[in-house]
């Protein structure tokens, strides 16, 4: 039992060391600060900023395996943020009050706030599509594309805005970020979701048996479900101490879930990783590279709005300075999670733990009141250590 645990352990030694990495922070920060760090109402705050960089850094994972990069996502999420600003307070509200005026004025806020979301996912859509194609049909390398990309909507951002900012938005459209559930709502979910992890790992190891492949020990499968299922409660508990679970939190599961399924379990994932492996081989073997690289950076423009939109939300308003710099924090999620930057290699789980980690030193800092400087600096030298520690790991390999 104790040597299959260490194979185990051994097999996951980088997800298992930013798991240590992140209690160490959290112990850090919680001594230097008094346990106001580790609050209900801190670890709630915490959670809730690390979204926004979560759903760029889930679609960064797929761009960055494939062997491609992509600066503009931070600039893609202020435009989108914006848009979506702009149009629900300029123009869809209005419209919908002259059209209909004598509809309640709560339902014309959920009406605007659906329209307005479908409009931003459009709008990521084609921005996904414009530069997919530039970069997978047109040969032009992603760093340039996104490079420009970065400028032209960030100039956008100043188009629409006119320096202004724009808002305040509807309170259905707030309550995206700013929404909890309940303590019993909470609490029946987090059961809900441990039913299905357990009976998730018995159903595949029944359909592991049936195909014949080799089984672990079942006590491995049920640490690991039991590990995530103590997990989810104590998050769910800890948080009903505080205001509840934040929808945005539920979202960003619900997201980081498709997309493991995508990444792990579909000929769409397995192609990608394929062809961060060795490009040439996956050409050899049938794989349509451009098609696989069209459809990541479609994936990402999508993943731009809903943290467009996440971020509209959350700041109630759109502004000038939305989105600045969270490419770098996308980028920086990722590869301390384990993602490669030579293609090939990383997972959704991994870019959610750098995420949180990197929200972690954020926050931290910030309750310490330390300086905006060195905020950079220490930011600056954890990406730079993540990167080495990559870099280290690929050699030995």
């Amino acid at each position: 039992m104790l040597s299959g645990l260490l194979k185990m352990i051994i097999k996951n030694i980088r997800t298992f060391t930013m798991i240590f990495a992140l209690g160490i922070i959290w112990l850090l920060f919680t001594i230097l600060t008094g346990g106001t760090f580790f609050s209900p109402e801190n670890l709630s705050n915490l959670f809730r900023q690390m979204t926004i960089i979560s759903f760029i850094a889930i679609g960064m994972v797929l761009v960055i395996v494939t062997g491609n990069i992509d600066l503009s996502v931070g600039s893609v999420v202020g435009f989108i943020s914006v848009v979506a600003a702009f149009f629900q307070v300029k123009i869809l509200t209005d419209f919908l009050f002259a059209t209909f005026p004598d509809m309640d004025p709560g339902m014309i806020g959920l009406i605007s706030t659906g329209i307005t979301i479908v409009i931003a996912l459009a709008v990521g859509f084609i921005i996904g599509v414009l530069q997919g194609s530039m970069i997978a049909y047109l040969g032009i390398p992603a760093f340039i594309v996104t490079l420009g990309g970065m400028m032209i909507y960030r100039g956008g951002v100043l188009i629409v805005t006119e320096s202004k900012t724009i808002g305040p938005v509807d309170d259905s459209l707030k309550l995206i970020s700013q929404g909890y559930l309940s303590d019993i709502v909470g609490v029946m979910l987090a059961i809900a979701v441990i039913v299905l992890i357990i009976g998730g790992t018995l159903w595949s190891r029944r359909q592991k048996k049936q195909y014949g492949f080799t089984l672990k020990p079942i006590y491995l499968d049920l640490l690991k479900a039991g590990f995530f299922s103590i997990a989810i409660l104590a998050f769910v508990l800890y948080m009903n101490m505080a205001d509840g679970v934040q929808y945005p939190v539920l979202l960003m599961a619900f997201v980081a879930l498709i997309f493991s399924y995508l990444s792990s379990n579909t000929r769409f994932g397995r192609y990608a990783y394929a062809i961060g492996g060795n490009k040439e081989a996956a050409r050899l073997s049938g794989i349509n590279i451009k098609k696989n690289i069209f459809q990541v950076f479609i994936l990402m423009g999508v993943l731009c709005a809903v943290a467009g939109v996440v971020l509209t939300a959350r700041l109630g308003y759109g502004t000038t300075t939305g989105g600045v710099n969270y490419e770098l924090s996308a980028i920086a999620s990722c590869v301390i999670g384990g993602t490669s930057l030579m293609g090939g290699e990383g997972t959704i789980l991994g870019a959610l733990v750098g995420s949180l980690i990197m929200a972690s030193l954020d926050n931290g800092m910030s309750v310490m009141n330390m300086g905006p400087e060195w905020q950079y600096v220490i930011r600056g030298l954890v990406l730079i250590g993540a990167v080495y520690v990559d870099v280290v790991s690929k050699k030995k390999k």
